[in-house]
Parts: C-alpha cells; structure tokens; sequence
C-alpha cells in the first residue's frame, strides 16, 4: 500500500504524458519552451486569475513572491508555525522577520485573533514594519481570507497566500489563485497537483507586479540576458514539468473529486475514535492531507505500521521551536495550539486512486489501532 499512488496515476495518462514529453525532447526548448506558457495561461484559468508566473518550485515561488513586493531587511512577516519550514524560509531568506502566528483548533490555519494580536505588538514595539501576511492553506483547504485581508489591508499590509497545499480548492465559491494579493503554490510531485519533479507557480491579477516578477525569474534581466535591472534569481520551471503539468491538469477535476470522497468516507467511519479533519463552511478541500487528531500517537501509529497501513506526521515540530527560527518574535501568549497539534496529528493515505476495497482496510485498522 502506497502513502500516495503515483503510478496509478501515471498508468492512467501514460501515454498523453510520454506524447508532451516526447514532443519537447523533438523540439529541445528545455528551458522556457512553448509548454511553460502554454501551462502558464491553463493554470491562470484554472484558478480564475489574469496571471501565472510558473517558476522551479514552491519554495522559489514564494521567494519571487516577498523580493516581487520589496520585502526585505525591517520587514515583519505574519506566518504561521504550523506549516512546512519553507514558510517561514522564506522570509528569512529575503532577509525579513517571520513573526510566528497561532492557528484555529478546528481548520488548522491562521488565526485572525492571534495575527491581529502579533500586529499590535509589533506595531508598540516599533522597531519592525509591517510588511505582509502570509496565510498557509494548510492540508488542502483555503485560509479564511476575506477575514485575513480585511485586517491585512487596515494596517497597510499585503497578503501573500502560501497555497503549495490547496491550488483547485475554493473560499465562498471561488478558486484558490486570486484570494489573495499574490499567491504562490507548489507543484512537487506528492501535491494535489504535482510535477514530475519540482515546480512552482506564482498567481497575480497586477499586470506590473506580473513584469517585475518575470524579471526577478531570471536574474532580475531587463531588455536582454544581460541587462540586469534588479537583483534575481534563477527560478524558472523547466519545459518538461510544464509539459506534465498540461496533461495532469486534464484529469485534475476529477482527481479533486476522488479525494473529496476519500475524505467524506474516511469522516464518516472515524469520527467516533478520532477527531477528523473539519473544513470550513466557506471552503472546499483538495486534501493534501487527511489528518487525525489522537490523545495516543505514537501507539497507534506503531499499531497501524504493524498492519503495513503507512502514516505520516505533518508536523512534528512547529517552526518556532526549531533551531534556526527560535530567535524571532512570536504572538503574544504563545502558540499553544500549534504545539498541541504538533504532538497529536498524522495523517493516513490520501491520493485519488484509492479504492473502496483499500479504504476499508484502512478504516479498519485505524479503528483497531485507536481502540
């Protein structure tokens, strides 16, 4: 059994996908071929946003992102601990301050009271800007965002929405992408959907922010490769992940679907022995994750490995308790939801290609194990 299945996915599209690959290695635009603009324009679409920026993976997208906006040194980042280190990373690599923010119980993503509350104690502290919000989609589900821009924009700040785990997922009817200011994503290979290595992408409805961005790309260039205008980097997808990108896209909708019926009967079968994800009343899910919450981790995962079901824990430690992070600021009072959550949460398989057969197997041996 398989975390996540990417050969059934592949035995489905083979064949469209060796075609596009194929037809690149025919042509050899191996960097910035007519595939990258063309999965530029698609994922654009998709996500109901006048621009994409593709770029080499989340981590770069995010980056491209904060240097895009002018973030730098005396700038505070509100993010969450809760999340994947490149997050917070990214902030510090810009040369930033991530001022670490606390999570809902529930949804697992930012908590307006607790972003509103490092606000204020940044802003009597003086010695920061308040330079940008950056909620985290985590698991697959979209951040309160009508809630996070609105404080956001009163204190004169933008937001950058770290989607890696919820491009395809919606907020009140509409398609991660545009929610925020600027959003980034990332299409490595285990995501929802995912390159056949790393890739990334960048979301914008600002036609100046889309050039500035495109420039940042490929080493801050401006008329030509050797005319550099600002500082970059060298962020650009290659043309092959494009080319998978266009034919995963293709089945990406149902995918989403197989998912949200994984989900829906692993909620329903397990509800009475753990506490199961919840998702927002405004929002949909593409599941990255389903995750659990349990008093006894590390017993039943131990029991579940003994039943070869695999697991996984996402996240062991929050950022702020990592070495590298525990000299930046975070909210007032603490984050002890994140730390709750650190100790209790892992998640079973997810992936669209899931039978129901393999579902009630695993169903089972998570009831067994939480018993």
């Amino acid at each position: 059994m398989n975390f996540i299945d990417l050969k059934a996915q592949y035995a489905l599209i083979k064949d469209a996908v060796n075609d596009r690959m194929q037809a690149v290695l025919n042509h050899g635009a191996y960097i910035m071929g007519p595939e990258v603009l063309e999965a530029e324009k698609q994922l654009a679409a998709f996500g109901q946003v006048k621009h994409c920026l593709s770029c080499a993976n989340g981590t770069d997208a995010l980056i491209l992102a904060l240097m895009a906006k002018g973030i730098g040194p005396g700038d505070a980042v509100f993010v969450p601990s809760f999340t994947f280190v490149a997050s917070g990373e990214s902030v510090v690599l810009v040369g930033a301050t991530p001022v670490f923010i606390d999570v809902t119980p529930d949804t697992y993503n930012m908590d307006p009271a607790s972003l509103e509350a490092a606000i204020e104690m940044v802003r009597q502290e003086g010695k920061l800007r308040l330079g940008c919000v950056m909620p985290v989609d985590l698991f697959g589900q979209p951040a309160d965002y009508d809630v996070i821009n609105a404080v956001a924009k009163k204190h004169g700040m933008f937001v950058l929405g770290d989607a890696a785990q919820s491009y395809g997922a919606t907020y009140k009817g509409r398609p991660v992408g545009g929610l925020a200011d600027i959003t980034a994503t990332s299409f490595f290979p285990a995501k929802p959907l995912g390159c056949y290595g790393d890739g990334g992408a960048v979301f914008t409805n600002d036609d100046a922010l889309l050039d500035v961005l495109k420039s940042i790309r490929v080493h801050g260039q401006g008329s030509d490769k050797y005319d550099n205008v600002r500082i970059g980097i060298n962020g650009r997808m290659d043309t092959l992940q494009a080319a998978v990108l266009l034919e995963k896209l293709v089945i990406f909708p149902q995918e989403i679907k197989a998912r949200q019926e994984v989900a829906r009967r692993y909620n329903e079968a397990l509800a009475d022995v753990a506490v199961v994800p919840v998702v927002g009343k405004d929002a949909t899910s593409v599941w990255a994750q389903y995750t659990l919450q349990v008093e006894q981790r590390e017993e039943g995962v131990k029991r579940l490995a003994a039943d070869k079901i695999p697991t996984a824990i996402y996240y062991p430690k929050p950022t702020h308790t990592q070495p590298p992070y525990l000299k930046y600021p975070v909210t007032p009072g603490g984050l002890p939801v994140s730390e709750h959550l650190a100790k209790r949460v892992f998640s079973l398989p997810m992936h669209p290609y899931l039978d129901q057969a393999t579902q009630d197997q695993i169903i089972s041996a998570v009831r067994k194990a939480l018993a």
